[in-house]
């Protein structure tokens, strides 16, 4: 009988793979039973997926073991593998004894023994054409200007995006801005992004008019296929970024006759709702510069701003849509209590959608604040399949999508896929690539998780989220001394923020360092009597510390307190010794989340 001992690679493979009635799309790991899914596990589905790989081979118990659990993670091997063995059988009608799908190869391994139809090659998908719009330089001569010409640039993105997603890739302003100043030439910029056309220009507003210069230009030859001037009164300036983007994809040939083809839905793209008031548009641009800072002071700038531009006027979607983010940013970061800032914001987010039915981004954000809020699966899954169907190019969705949507549940390799396709449009974002590193490693894909966090340490050397990271791949491996060095480089990046002096805590206990471990403890709580502090931080120091009494309690807190940081608890590798424990099986009830 031939057998797979070390797993080989299955490039060829088909993406969807038919049995019976089953059909597993082997990219995404969603397994349906005529079109209904079925919920599995990561390792259930990769078990699966490497059998159908290797119909009527024996796939040896070793070969799982190198391709599922590496040397290096620490696991009970025999008892999961039966135990995904088990599920699967469960959920295909299988049986042991009489396998119509699975068969048991006593003390080597398993096999696929049912047939499979001959796969049917699929089309490969003409690939999307890539779209960079460069941040436009600001002509005025005032620095205080700078918002202004970011803001234009940010604008068009957003109105091309809307009138071509399905057939034009556009990189996100996030990875645009990172060239603001560059002196690199269109073909480098255009190798390092793959983008096949670039528009670049300039803005000047002087009073109360609005100068715009824009081109397009096609890499691979540096052809100029566009140019236009644009000289308006500043209350045209809506109009200016709406006949420029419809410009732009006429002449890269996504729309003809000066209109927008309808979108994969069939309906015709609506430009997004602005407002009459320029000064409350002003306002709002202020807001956005400022909440892309990233800092504490930026947010509440931020705020201010916002705040001034719904003032002056109520009626505008865009404003109240920034707001919210910017309300659940606040609580993810813990500059004040999340319960307080997620409670806030979702009014807001609603208030948006309510004046702008068609924010995809929004309803997303709403899905994002009733898994903070309610813990209410089903509504956050409503509340995704609506943002998906609006936008579904968005990398803002995907990217919301897969933590909401998909991490809670512990699907993490699916909310990978998802934020890969993020990574597509915004492929310099540090964040993304922090979520997509995060979510590698809670699939205990660490080889993975560790190349995006290097990536993002070449960017930025001293981003705090990407050493944390790293600290938390260091402790799934049991390897506690690197573990400590990255959180310790975590936390001094971070001006020794709470967040990381939690995570800091467990690796000094479980490096053997109790002493620093529980000052560490009592140094969070000095903070937390004037500022707040993650619940999930003092539970982590709890686990390290072996009192695992305090570790549930804290967990319990933070349930109340919808401390963000706990929704990954079904994959975070500190709590797999203690998956049995029934108080962890109550925790996950208050979350409505199933063991």
């Amino acid at each position: 009988m031939k057998g797979i001992a070390r797993m080989p690679a299955a490039t060829a493979s088909p993406r969807l793979i038919r049995f019976h009635d089953f059909e597993l799309d082997v990219c995404t790991g969603h397994l349906r039973k005529r079109g209904v899914r079925i919920k599995l596990r990561d390792q259930a589905v990769e078990v699966l997926t490497i059998l159908l790989q290797h119909p009527g081979e024996l796939v040896t118990r070793e070969a799982f073991r190198r391709h599922l659990w590496p040397d290096d993670v620490f696991v009970d091997f025999d008892n999961s593998l039966n135990t995904a063995v088990a599920r699967l059988r469960e959920v295909l009608g299988d049986s042991a004894d009489h396998p119509r799908f699975i068969e048991t190869i006593s003390k080597r391994g398993y096999r696929f023994v049912a047939d499979l139809p001959q796969p049917v090659p699929e089309p490969e998908p003409a690939p999307k054409p890539r779209l960079l719009v460069m941040p436009l330089l600001n002509l005025s001569g005032d620095p205080s200007q700078e918002y202004f010409s970011d803001a234009m640039a940010e604008e068009i993105i957003t109105a091309v995006a809307s009138l071509a997603s399905d057939r034009l890739a556009v990189i996100a302003r996030t990875t645009a801005m990172c060239y603001k100043g560059t002196s690199k030439d269109v073909t480098r910029i255009g190798q390092e992004l793959a983008v096949d056309y670039l528009v670049e220009g300039s803005v000047r507003l002087a009073q109360d008019v609005i100068t715009i210069n824009l081109q397009l230009i096609q890499v691979r030859d540096q052809t100029h296929l566009w140019a236009e001037h644009y000289e308006a009164k500043a209350e045209d300036v809506f109009r200016i970024q709406r006949e420029a983007a419809l410009a732009i994809v006429n002449r890269i040939g996504i729309a003809s006759g000066g209109n927008a083809e309808p979108t994969s839905n069939g309906q015709s793209p609506a430009p997004r709702k602005q407002t009459c008031d320029l000064v409350a548009y002003n306002y709002y641009l202020q807001g956005r510069a400022n909440f892309n800072k990233w800092t504490p002071e930026g947010f509440r700038l931020a705020k201010q701003y916002l705040d001034q531009s719904i003032a002056r006027d109520p009626n505008y979607a865009p404003a109240y849509d920034s707001l919210a983010e910017l309300y659940w940013y606040i609580g993810f970061f813990g500059y004040a209590p999340p319960k307080d800032a997620f409670s806030t914001g979702i009014f807001a987010a609603l208030r948006a959608v309510e004046l702008d039915p068609t924010l995809g981004d929004t309803h997303a954000l709403i899905g994002m604040y009733r898994k903070e809020l309610d813990y209410n699966w089903q509504e956050v899954e409503r509340q995704m399949k609506h943002a998906l169907e609006i936008s579904p190019a968005s990398p803002v969705v995907r990217l919301r999508y897969a933590l909401s949507g998909l991490c809670p549940h512990g699907l993490v390799a699916e909310a990978a896929a998802q934020i890969e396709m993020a990574v597509e449009s915004d492929p310099l974002s540090l964040f993304v690539r922090w979520w997509l590193g995060g979510m590698r490693a809670l699939a205990r894909q660490y080889d993975q998780a560790f190349e995006q966090y290097r990536l993002i340490l070449e960017i930025d050397p001293f981003f705090a989220f990407a050493h944390w990271g790293i600290g938390l791949l260091y402790h799934a491996q049991g390897r506690f001394d690197l573990a400590l060095d990255a959180l310790r480089k975590a936390t001094e990046c971070s001006g020794e923020s709470p967040l990381m002096l939690g995570w800091l805590g467990l690796e000094c206990a479980c490096s053997g360092n109790t002493e620093e471990a529980c000052a560490i403890r009592d140094r969070l709580e000095a903070i937390a009597a004037h500022a707040y502090v993650p619940p999930t931080g003092f539970a982590w120091i709890a686990f390290g510390l072996g009192d695992l009494d305090s570790a549930f309690a804290w967990l319990e807190r933070a349930v109340d307190a919808r401390d963000p940081f706990i929704i990954p608890i079904k994959t975070y590798a500190v709590l797999d010794p203690f998956r049995s424990d029934p108080r962890y099986r109550k925790v996950l009830a208050r979350m409505n989340l199933e063991p």
